[in-house]
């Protein structure tokens, strides 16, 4: 099945689950496009262009390209004219208003999706719980899923609860974000295995790979899958102070 747009390529799904790593996939590459890559991505959506949408694929990549010009489209198509108000706004509030959008996009096709494999109550409740779970692009853009696991953790952002390192795998990460008394009381095991599962990656949204690389960024203080970020343990060896391809480009363009 064809996603949209040049880059799609052909995915059978047919179960909750199946839709559900397709949703997942094409949010990973929407994600980026408005976070790593936003760079590139507002270059592309040059106002003087014709309507443009936003495309996340399969296999997390993203594409801003014309819409599908056949009638009806093969799934639902994205908001069109992302590029029009670009520069009549705050750059932050268009990235915002394109997340709300893309979020609004990944839920029809998987619910188009849904319906046309015939998925009954049931398997359309396990797949809207399956989403629900994850944060969504907006909260990922605009920063309000990393606030709202800090409001759980208020100690969680101070740099005395970090660790020494700046790099750290799942067991680390975990522990920084544990207040001291609590880690010594010893009886809040369940507390920081909840925050373990709620602590995001800056760049995928997501909690997965808890047992890989993770870094995190000395100015945002926001954590990241070394992959994610395309570094390694030995790289951040010998990093003194790192700062996210985010808090990099900000100041780039400042």
């Amino acid at each position: 099945m064809d996603g949209g747009g040049s880059g799609a390529a052909p995915y059978a799904a047919r179960t909750a689950e199946e839709v559900f790593r397709d949703y997942r996939a094409r949010r990973a590459g929407m994600i980026k496009a408005l976070t790593t890559d936003v760079d590139k991505f507002f270059k592309l959506c040059d106002p003087e262009k014709e309507n443009l949408c936003l495309y996340g694929y399969p296999n997390e990549t993203w594409e801003v390209t014309l819409p599908a010009e056949e009638v009806p489209p093969e799934i639902p198509e994205p908001a069109l004219g992302i590029n029009f108000a670009r520069d009549g706004m705050n750059e932050k509030d268009w990235l915002a208003l394109v997340a709300v959008h893309s979020d609004s996009w990944l839920l029809s096709v998987a619910f188009y999706f849904g319906a046309r494999f015939g998925f009954d109550k049931e398997a359309r409740k396990r797949l809207f719980s399956m989403i629900n779970n994850m944060p969504t692009i907006f909260e990922v853009v605009t920063g309000s899923a990393k606030k709202q696991t800090k409001e759980k953790t208020p100690n969680s952002s101070s740099k005395s609860n970090r660790p020494s390192s700046k790099v750290s795998r799942a067991e680390s990460r975990s522990k920084a974000k544990v207040p001291k008394d609590e880690e010594e009381s010893g009886d809040d095991d369940g507390d920081e295995a909840e925050e373990h599962d709620n602590t995001l990656c800056g760049t995928c949204g997501t909690n997965d790979g808890k047992d890989q690389f993770w870094i995190c960024c000395d100015n945002c203080e926001k954590w990241y899958h070394g992959k994610c970020v395309k570094i390694t343990p030995a790289r951040a060896e010998h990093i003194k102070q790192y700062k996210c391809p985010d808090c990099t480009n900000k100041r780039a363009r400042a």
